[in-house]
Order: C-alpha cells, then sequence, then structure tokens
C-alpha cells in the first residue's frame, strides 16, 4: 500500500491499481481525484471536502461519508453512501471501518459538526478533526498538528495513547515554514521518546506500508 501526502489534509492511498483519496478539500492545487475509484470524507469543512471538485468526477466515483456532508453532495454525480459510528463495510478494494461521531469543539459559539474517522485495511487511521481513540490497533496514524481546536499537547497526548508505529502529520497546511519546522521538531522528539517512526510528509511524499 502507498500513501502519498496531498495539501493540508488530503491524502492518496494506492494498492493493487486502486485508489482511495480521504479528504479532497479546497486547500488541495493538484488533481487529486484524477483515476480516484473511491473517496472518504470525515466532515463538512471545505478544507475536507471540495463539492466542485466532486461534481466534475465521474458518475461512478463511489463517496462514503456522514450524513452531514451527504446532505451536501445531493448534485454530485458519484455514489454517495452515509456511513455512522460502528460501520464497516468494503470499496474498491479497501476494507473500512468507520470511528468516532463529532468534530472537536472549535468555537464556543458553535456546535461540533458530524466527524467520521476512517480505518483502513486494519492499517492507516485517519480521524478527521478529532482526536478519536478507536479501540483498536493502529500501525499507521494520520495526526492533525495544526488547527484551532487543536492544542499541541494534546497531540503529543494522542499520540502517547494510541502508540502507532508510523504517524505523519495531517492537518498542516495552515502553517509556514516556520511552522513546520516546529512540527518536524515535535515529531522528532515524539518519535525518539517512543522509538517510532513519527514524522511529516512533504506533499506529494509518499510512504510504502508493509
Amino acid at each position: 500500500m502507498k500513501l502519498t501526502k496531498y495539501d493540508h489534509a488530503c491524502v492518496r492511498v494506492e494498492k493493487n491499481g486502486k485508489v482511495l483519496v480521504i479528504d479532497p478539500g479546497t486547500f488541495v492545487r493538484s488533481p487529486v481525484l484524477d483515476g480516484a475509484d473511491a473517496v472518504l470524507i470525515t466532515h463538512e469543512h471545505a478544507d475536507h471536502v471540495d463539492v466542485d471538485k466532486l461534481k466534475a468526477a465521474p458518475p461512478g466515483l463511489e463517496i462514503w461519508t456522514c450524513e452531514g456532508v451527504a446532505a451536501e453532495l445531493t448534485e454530485v454525480p458519484g455514489q454517495v453512501q452515509v456511513v455512522r459510528h460502528g460501520d464497516a463495510f468494503e470499496t474498491a478494494g479497501f476494507r473500512v471501518k468507520a470511528f468516532g461521531e463529532w468534530h472537536a469543539r472549535n468555537h464556543p459559539d458553535i456546535p461540533p459538526v458530524q466527524n467520521i474517522g476512517f480505518l483502513v485495511d486494519d492499517e492507516v487511521f485517519y480521524p478527521g478533526d478529532a482526536l478519536t481513540v478507536p479501540g483498536v490497533e493502529v500501525p499507521t496514524l494520520l495526526v492533525p498538528t495544526g488547527a484551532p481546536w487543536l492544542k499541541l499537547g494534546e497531540m503529543v497526548e494522542y499520540l502517547r495513547t494510541m502508540r502507532p508505529a508510523r504517524a505523519f502529520s495531517t492537518h498542516d497546511g495552515l502553517y509556514n515554514e516556520i511552522g513546520l519546522g516546529l512540527v518536524d521538531n515535535w515529531l522528532r522528539m515524539e518519535s525518539e521518546k517512543q522509538g517510532a517512526d513519527l514524522r511529516r510528509l512533504a506533499v506529494g511524499e509518499s510512504a510504502v506500508l508493509d
């Protein structure tokens, strides 16, 4: 399985000639849906879902997401499927399990939206905008490292709770080069502490997961 980091909060996973894209939001500048067979969307915020991109996608594209996002995709030609916490399904040859229900608390005046995390092939867990602990082994974690709802200490505690063999930064598009350098340093320190591979992939960089 090959995982490729795209802008901000988007990744692309490839296996056996099939392509799964997670959270192709408006911050993504690359044609990330080219050749995609299926899409997973964690929640309705624009940095995670770009409705116009999905409208331009082929009709056969499978889209799996929560109810809140599905309500915004009524004009999308793809096949939209609603999933909830505890659901398991297969799409484009990938086995997926859904965990979590709500976005992390962001602003005191704004109620949280639905948020679903996805575990792909019992290997890669993408929590979306939440620090969801699925209660199962997670070899590879996509860990949020920068957001209005996130503090550094929370991110570190999440890594220590999850104890993945690998973790790659996501949700880092709000940083400039100085901020990305801080992310690299935080992950390096925790990697040394845990004896794990915890790091940031640059946009366009890939990792092969055994």
